[in-house]
């Protein structure tokens, strides 16, 4: 089953245009190039719907995978030099790839935490500089359900550890974004 998950995967990646960047171990990100399908606000502005921005991908095969008693501070302490590790390729990548000329913003949707949880992941966010909020799916409930199967099958396949305290039935998606000005600033040749 993990196997046709994978090459499901592999199809979806294909099919929408995901792809690397980079080719360091640490990277855990992959991007799409797409449009937003609604105004995107952020705290340098707004982002109108249509723009062209980055869509952030986990690439699963490089994240640190979680150990058995669950995440720690030392799994913590390396997913987020990882983190930073891809926002800094990602920067220069910003400033070179012409495919990705003209984005005003990087970011996306994720269950890693849901805003006001509390969460040591939200924190994380904030401070990695992005802007975060509630999502919902413009299909509604029905759309939700698709994408928690698709997110939880995911999570099965390549770190199964992280499904002990989530349900399917009960993921919450968030958004986070980030003015491509700002992934420049902070990540950038000058940034951190």
């Amino acid at each position: 089953m993990k196997s046709l998950i994978r090459c499901f995967d592999r199809f979806l990646r294909w099919a929408l245009g995901v792809f690397e960047f980079c080719d360091d171990p640490g990277c855990i990100l992959r991007v799409q190039r797409a449009r937003a399908a609604h105004v995107v606000p952020l705290a340098d502005g707004q982002v109108p719907a249509d723009a062209p921005i980055l869509v952030l991908h986990l690439w699963n095969e490089h994240l640190p995978p979680i150990p058995p008693a669950g995440p720690d501070l030392t799994w913590a302490t390396q997913t987020q030099r990882r983190l930073a590790v891809s926002f800094r390729a990602l920067a220069r990548q910003v400033q070179q790839d012409p495919r990705l000329a003209g984005v005003q913003a990087v970011g996306g949707i994720t269950v890693l935490f849901f805003p006001g949880d509390g969460s040591g992941g939200e924190k994380l966010f904030k401070h990695l500089g992005f802007a975060v909020y509630p999502y919902h799916s413009p299909l509604g409930h029905f759309g939700e359900f698709w994408e928690n199967l698709y997110t939880w099958g995911i999570m099965w396949t390549f770190n199964a550890v992280s499904l002990r305290q989530r349900r399917l039935l009960q993921l919450r998606h968030s958004e986070i974004w980030m003015s491509t000005d700002r992934l420049l600033k902070r990540y950038g040749a000058t940034g951190t």
